[in-house]
């Protein structure tokens, strides 16, 4: 039987180069973005030409590396998605929000490449890991938790980041994915604060935003549980948001589960421009 799947694939998403990973067929990417060698450590050791991402991609640097498949996502820019129809390969474009949503992108890209096994396995691998983290939370205390993906405007971390927050025992607060005012956010008194930048990695500053914002009194601020966690274990709609899972319910349940990597503490809270 002849193999029609794509064998040169062009991943201009973080997450699409992460479940390739996952199902063993990393080897048809042939170009993805700068961020992806952030959750895939291992394509920096690939030949493997560096594109633009969904935002910005340019349609003479996809021809360039001949692919059979773009695979992007939204949001992305009008003329970014015009840049790829040009460049005349066909494209997968995902758009997930929630959960489930996630587990048909890995589904489809699985199946796109002629790997569905692969796929359900590591859907049910994530189902699993979900639900086990879950069983372990019932029945105790809830934890309100508010989650940023961005804080210039302060926007609320997606959907499927609530539906962790919940399975790690705790009740997410705010609308996922809207922008809400530091205001809103305060007269809400969480329990937790945890802030996953898009883009920032490890680094929001979070002396300085507690500070900035006026969260000084906040519960979580009096009780030191103001965490940054790693951009891309938020941000990345693959199974790399186990790893998010596990930070999670490490800052919501620190009685319970162990410090994971990717999660940091506030050490301090400043009562002053000087204490930053």
């Amino acid at each position: 039987m002849l193999d029609h799947s794509p064998r040169r694939i062009a991943s201009l998403q973080p997450s699409a180069t992460v479940i390739l990973a996952e199902i063993g067929e990393l080897h048809r990417v042939v170009a993805c973005t700068k961020y992806c060698a952030d959750v895939v450590e291992e394509i920096t050791s690939r030949k493997c030409t560096i594109l633009a991402d969904s935002w910005t991609a340019s349609a003479e640097h996809i021809i360039a590396v001949h692919p059979d498949l773009v695979i992007a996502a939204v949001p992305y820019q009008e003329k970014a998605v015009i840049e790829i129809m040009k460049s005349g390969a066909r494209w997968l474009g995902l758009a997930p929000k929630t959960l489930v949503d996630i587990y048909t992108d890995i589904a489809t890209i699985a199946g796109v490449v002629g790997n569905g096994d692969r796929g359900e396995a590591a859907i049910s691998r994530m189902k699993k890991r979900i639900d086990d983290v879950r069983s372990r939370t019932r029945g105790t205390a809830r934890p309100r938790v508010f989650c940023e993906e961005w804080g210039k405007p302060l926007i609320a971390s997606q959907p499927w980041v609530a539906e962790l927050v919940e399975a790690a025992g705790g009740e997410f607060l705010g609308e996922p994915g809207r922008q809400i005012s530091l205001e809103e956010v305060a007269s809400m008194d969480p329990d937790v604060l945890i802030a996953a930048w898009c883009g920032a990695g490890d680094r929001v500053p979070l002396e300085k935003i507690v500070f900035d914002r006026n969260w000084q009194g906040t519960r979580a601020a009096r009780a030191a549980r103001v965490f940054c966690i790693r951009d891309e274990y938020f941000n990345t709609p693959a199974p790399t948001l186990l790893y998010g899972l596990d930070a999670l319910a490490f800052a919501i349940h620190p009685e319970i589960f162990g410090n994971p990597k990717g999660i940091r503490q506030i050490t301090r809270v400043p009562s002053s421009t000087a204490a930053i």
